[in-house]
């Protein structure tokens, strides 16, 4: 050692530092975690002779794909100090061991496929496998990624693969498995490597932590074991940030801001808000969140985990809970699985689920994300399609849905969701309206305000209210399926806006006082639009005037006039001495005024 180096201990120590995914790589198959039938396979394999000459490692980043890869090329080429052979429980290290685990063995080929994909590079590779190990039982050959090569690559290596010389073997291994020749698959003994579960990820990183000298929290490497999502490397990579980040503490707050994560109490808290309808308090909830360093979307993606939580805890019961899970976490998620009902938990998902792409695409992840959170405020009180069922099958009878609803407790929703009274419009999915028109809809109907009786007393009122879009909207771009007060069944024309069911309830519950069902469907066609009526009616009122024998006259003293209305004559109240008269003669307008 240099006397400058005897100076810099703290500089040397951090020149030498290697990352915990490479200084804990498993050296033997007894250190690798989470692929116990692989191994097992594999040990019996060996003891039997029955060694493929080809191997296909598949599976996700980081689970240990090219590890296993060395592993097993160390395994067959093992040389013991007392002359032991190819095995896979090595307790000592042989004469190859050490150059195959660095890489550096002559006879244990590596090659990236994503870096040499063409033919010309399976030629060389083939034309060396030929020749006899250099000092090795076999000469191994690992192509990692080996998706990537191109199609003459694949098929220049066939007949090798097929018939490989008695000293090669040939290891495989992908993340994409699916990109590989079904004909070299079929050539090859598959194992898929699993993700590694949280608490046995959880366990490894104790361990590590451990022999680091660090002082870990469990609930910090439970934290780090999720971010890992099952893969080791990645799990020690964030191990390693964790242990820089806290100067040798792994604690939970420090681990969800080196993270960007949300304390999972406040997750749990924001989706409580959320669920009960108020956007208000969801919207300042994520907003503290953001300000606290939790990213927009791994926010979503928590709530959504913590979805799925609640989920299979309701679902398979409370021991299906992950048990790296907190005490407290275990008992929230206990008391939302009593409290929810199951149509309102999956219905959540799929929208987190939805709302999770939108957020990652989005230029502005915090606004996205707070539309995410208005969505599932807005369809909290809205029924499900239980509920929705219910209440088709009871004919529009609020009370004998409640009824079904009560007697059917496997299925309830909670109170917020269920049919107390008609329920504002459903389509195929929920279309909630906005939540700064319920104070109004919910407000106490006035007495005199009318109830349409028809549909075309619903289009008059909505002329009445002089709401002329809406008006030309109901008149020609839907159909009329079905009619009765309170409740509207709608076939929406190609040209109808997406919203105008929406724009309807909310418009009738504001002119009536009373909550309206107004519901779409596609598969059944429904009567013309009422325009379309309206005009073929007074076709065939035209048509049935042209033969009146005064409007014959007309027509023949103005050759060329046509009727262009027809409207009825309301009669003034006669004086009392006059009670003479016609009344209720059309009055057929000409095209040139004439009357």
């Amino acid at each position: 050692m240099s006397e400058d180096q005897a100076e810099h201990p703290v500089h040397n120590a951090a020149m030498s530092h290697a990352a915990l995914a490479r200084k804990y790589r498993p050296q033997v198959f007894a250190e690798l975690i989470g692929q116990e039938p692989m191994v097992r396979t594999l040990r019996n394999a060996f003891a039997s002779g029955r060694i493929a000459q080809a191997y296909m490692l598949t599976g996700v980043r980081g689970v240990g794909k090219t590890t296993t890869a060395r592993l097993v090329a160390r395994a067959l080429n093992y040389e013991g100090p007392n002359g032991e052979g190819a095995t896979i429980d090595i307790t000592e290290e042989g004469v190859h061991c050490r150059a195959i685990l660095e890489g550096r063995h002559l006879d244990v080929i590596e090659m990236d496929a994503a870096s040499h994909t063409g033919i010309d590079d399976i030629r060389d590779l083939i034309d060396s496998a030929h020749y006899k190990p250099n000092s090795a039982r076999y000469k191994v050959y690992i192509i990692d990624e080996v998706h990537m090569l191109s199609k003459q690559a694949f098929n220049g290596l066939l007949k090798t693969l097929e018939e490989p010389p008695e000293h090669v073997k040939f290891i495989f291994a992908t993340t994409e498995v699916r990109k590989v020749p079904v004909t070299v698959l079929s050539r090859c003994q598959r194992f898929d490597l699993r993700r590694i579960d949280v608490e046995t990820l959880t366990a490894h990183l104790a361990r590590i932590a451990k022999a680091e000298g660090s002082e870990p929290n469990p609930a910090a490497l439970a934290l780090i074991a999720r971010a890992g999502e099952g893969s080791v490397r990645d799990a020690l990579s964030i191990l390693d940030r964790a242990i820089a980040f806290g100067a040798g503490r792994i604690e939970a707050e420090t681990v969800r801001e080196l993270l960007g994560l949300a304390d999972r109490g406040r997750i749990f808290d924001l989706l409580e808000t959320v669920l009960k309808g108020d956007a208000g308090a969801a919207l300042s909830g994520l907003s503290q969140l953001d300000r606290d360093g939790a990213e927009p979307g791994q926010v979503i993606t928590d709530l959504a985990d913590a979805v799925h939580a609640v989920t299979v805890a309701k679902a398979a019961g409370m021991g299906s809970i992950d048990p790296a899970a907190g005490e407290a976490e275990r008992g929230r998620i206990e008391d939302l699985a009593k409290s929810l009902s199951m149509p309102v938990l999956a219905r959540a998902w799929q929208m987190l689920l939805k709302g999770h792409d939108e957020v990652r695409n989005s230029p502005r992840p915090l606004a996205a994300a707070d539309m995410v959170l208005v969505r599932l405020a807005y369809v909290a009180d809205l029924p499900t399609p239980g509920d929705m069922a219910r209440y088709a099958k009871s004919g529009g009878n609020a009370e004998a849905a409640r009824s079904r609803s009560e007697a059917a407790p496997a299925a309830d929703a909670p109170a917020s969701a269920r049919v107390d009274t008609p329920p504002p419009v459903m389509e195929e999915t929920e279309n909630p309206a906005p939540q700064g028109y319920r104070d109004e809809l919910e407000a106490d109907p006035a007495p005199d305000r009318p109830m349409p009786q028809s549909f075309e007393d619903v289009v008059a009122l909505v002329e009445e209210k002089r709401d002329l879009k809406l008006k030309n909207a109901l008149l020609e771009q839907v159909r009329l399926v079905h009619f009765k007060p309170g409740a509207i069944t709608l076939n929406p024309l190609p040209t109808a806006a997406s919203d105008l069911l929406q724009e309807l309830t909310r418009k009738l519950q504001t002119w009536t006082g009373h909550r309206w069902l107004v519901v779409r469907v596609e598969g059944k066609e429904g009567a013309e639009p009422l325009g379309a009526q309206r005009r073929a009616e007074a076709a065939r009122e035209v048509e049935a005037l042209e033969g009146h024998p005064a409007v014959q006259e007309v027509f023949r003293r103005f050759p060329g006039a046509k009727i262009r209305e027809v409207r009825a004559i309301v009669p003034e109240a006669p004086d009392a001495d006059d009670v003479s008269g016609d009344f209720g003669e059309p009055d057929v307008v000409t095209n040139d005024g004439t009357n």
